[in-house]
């Protein structure tokens, strides 16, 4: 359902950089943590990204304990944030276009949405929203950011790319 609310701003966030993979100590991955050194150039960047952005009417998350905790982070930089929420669609492996259907179905109430993830799932919905389909046209590192704006509703091909920032220049910005 596509949204009719103009002036929407969708910025994108890759989870900051976590531990290795390693099934002996995560044998669910979905709770291996940020190492300290990522939490702690995460703060950095989210000083620069809480600058770029402004105001956040919704933030949403995906359910792993490094998106998460990269959430938690982007929240605390924000003047007056909003709660966390933890979209399904959002989780490791999932699809763009449903991550896209949920920000349209919310944009009506919140303007302004930030939304934490995994890659490659970020890069195809960056792709989906500005070129309607799902190529990437770029891939955010950890810690990076995008922002995306749908002047005339959120659809397929409809955003418009603002900015891309990687985690060290979004310090820089701070």
């Amino acid at each position: 359902m596509p949204s009719t609310a103009s002036d929407i701003r969708l910025v994108l966030v890759r989870h900051a950089p976590a531990a290795e993979r390693d099934p002996a100590r995560w044998p669910d991955d979905g709770r291996r943590p940020l190492t300290p050194e990522g939490a702690t150039a995460m703060r950095r960047a989210a000083a620069g990204l809480a600058r770029e952005i402004g105001r956040v009417d919704r933030l949403a998350t995906s359910g792993a304990a490094r998106c998460r905790a990269t959430a938690e982070i982007v929240r605390a930089g924000l003047d007056r944030p909003p709660a966390l929420e933890i979209w399904p669609e959002l989780a490791p492996g999932g699809l763009a276009p449903p991550i896209l259907a949920r920000v349209a179905r919310v944009a009506g109430s919140a303007e302004r949405i930030l939304v934490v993830g995994h890659d490659p799932t970020l890069a195809e919905l960056l792709g989906i929203a500005v070129l309607g389909e799902g190529s990437p046209i770029a891939r955010l590192g950890k810690g990076g950011a995008a922002r995306i704006d749908f002047p005339e509703g959120v659809r397929p091909g409809a955003g418009v790319l603002r900015w891309l920032a990687t985690r060290k220049q979004l310090a820089r910005r701070a």
